[in-house]
């Protein structure tokens, strides 16, 4: 089969289109004929060598796929070849064929494109969780979501409308603000024009936040635990401003603030099967109904896929890049 590998790390031009090797499925594995995949900064890190896939995945890059069944393990039940699918794998997807868990994988609704479903495992999974399980968001709570124009944040927006919440999210130019207002943002902050902070201490009162979903770590650290209410929760997602930060203390205490961290690849494979079962459950059937949908930013061909990752790492997408495998 035809998949994108590197020899070595470094930038986009590492990106180069071999032939390898189809993979066999496992006993709950299923192999996909991937249509489309899209991409994370996931896959950028683990480009430049400061991400590795976990232990016994591919080195292959990528992290969601759509595609069509061509074979299953053994003990695959409920599936069947042909049969349209998508989901997260470990790693694997920039390739024609892919591996996936039984337990992962999802039947695609009948309104969705291939392109469209790809765009969905990474984003709201990730949104899922940072939002309900570890955000513990309730109806009509107040949040904060950082990067409103990514793939997880214009997720994020509209799983946080869906139970009535405030939403404030932060971006950087007009086009992604329209964006995140278009998707049900209440306020949308320019952090390069704006203090994020002040802002929405002022049009709280001082109240502040319940949630906040954050992607940026450090450099924004202390001016969240001004914001958060007593009995705030942040979750933290990514570490794009810095990982190391004074704290004090006394804040966290006094506020009994909750402050928890998401890395969705490192889960256990056990764990990510019940989030795959939650989102099934709750909020897949609300993509078939159109009350969600993935925000598509662009599509690539596979042969493409150097212009992708640039794309990306210089902060030009709104939603998510995908690429066709034609």
């Amino acid at each position: 089969m035809r998949a994108i590998t590197l020899n070595h790390y470094g930038n986009a031009d590492v990106l180069t289109l071999s032939d390898i090797p189809q993979p066999i499925p496992g006993p709950q594995q299923i192999l996909v004929q991937v249509k489309a995949f899209a991409l994370n900064r996931a896959d950028i890190l683990q480009r430049l060598g400061k991400y590795p896939p976990p232990p016994g995945e591919s080195d292959i890059l990528g992290l969601e796929i759509a595609g069509v069944i061509v074979a299953m393990g053994m003990d695959v039940t409920g599936f069947g070849v042909g049969e349209h699918v998508f989901g997260l794998v470990g790693s694997g997807a920039y390739a024609e064929y892919c591996l996936i868990d039984q337990a992962m994988t999802m039947v695609m609704p009948e309104n969705l494109s291939f392109t469209e479903a790809a765009a969905i495992p990474e984003a709201f999974l990730t949104a899922q969780e940072a939002i309900f399980s570890l955000g513990q968001l309730q109806k009509k709570e107040s949040i904060l979501i950082h990067a409103g124009a990514s793939g997880v944040g214009t997720a994020a927006i509209q799983m946080a409308k869906q139970c009535q919440a405030t939403i404030f999210t932060t971006t950087s130019t007009p086009e992604k603000m329209a964006k995140a207002k278009e998707l049900g943002a209440n306020t949308v902050i320019n952090y390069k024009e704006q203090d994020f902070a002040a802002t929405i201490l002022a049009l709280t009162e001082n109240h502040g936040v319940n949630v906040i979903i954050d992607f940026i770590g450090a450099s924004y650290f202390s001016q969240h635990l001004q914001l958060l209410q007593n009995d705030g929760r942040l979750s933290l997602v990514a570490l794009m401003g810095g990982s190391k930060t004074d704290i004090d203390l006394r804040i966290v205490h006094t506020k009994r603030l909750q402050i928890k961290g998401l890395a969705m690849r490192s889960k256990p494979l056990t764990e990510k099967r019940k989030i795959t079962k939650q989102f099934i459950t709750k909020w897949l059937p609300l993509f078939a109904k159109g009350k969600l949908k993935p925000v598509i930013d662009s599509v690539f061909f596979f042969h493409e896929v150097k212009a992708a990752h640039q794309r990306m790492e210089n902060n030009l997408n709104i939603g998510k890049i995908v690429v066709r495998v034609d």
